[in-house]
């Protein structure tokens, strides 16, 4: 009897739920920084904030204008699914062709005129750089919607 297949079926399970994490409420408090935004993992996460993660995007006209950017962004993205917003951030997951779901939370402080993001794997210890690319992308994405 071949006993691999339903121990690779626990270890995956185990896996699973080992990586998985609950949502953080997204806050927009007011100051500088979102340290609910930093990445525990740096192996599957990017963030506007810390070392070495990405600069935050860069907005000009009231907190609204700038959801509307990030929403107009985000439809050029067919793998992106806004699941939560509120009047200063918002929680969308992508989720790959081969069904791998990352999350991105993005505050928006309008005293800086910029948005903070965060986009982390909810799986695994390390992304491939996916997160880091995805996020270079949306940053030309939403700066061609500023320039419409």
């Amino acid at each position: 009897m071949n006993i691999r297949f339903p121990i690779l079926a626990l270890a995956l399970a185990l896996l699973q739920s080992g990586c998985a994490t609950a949502t953080p409420t997204l806050t927009a408090a007011a100051g500088p920084g979102h340290p609910e935004l930093a990445c525990p993992l740096p192996g599957n996460c990017v963030s506007s904030q810390g070392s070495g993660g990405l600069a935050p995007l860069a907005f000009s006209g009231t907190p609204a204008q700038a959801m509307v950017l990030l929403q107009a962004t985000l439809k050029t993205f067919p793998e992106a699914s806004i699941v939560r917003t509120e009047p200063l951030a918002m929680e969308v997951i992508f989720t790959t062709l081969v069904g791998f779901r990352d999350q991105i939370d993005f505050i928006i402080d309008p005293q800086a005129l910029r948005i903070d993001f965060r986009s982390r794997s909810l799986f695994g210890l390390y992304d491939f750089g996916k997160n880091r690319s995805r996020m270079q992308e949306f940053r030309t994405r939403f700066e061609q919607q500023t320039r419409q």
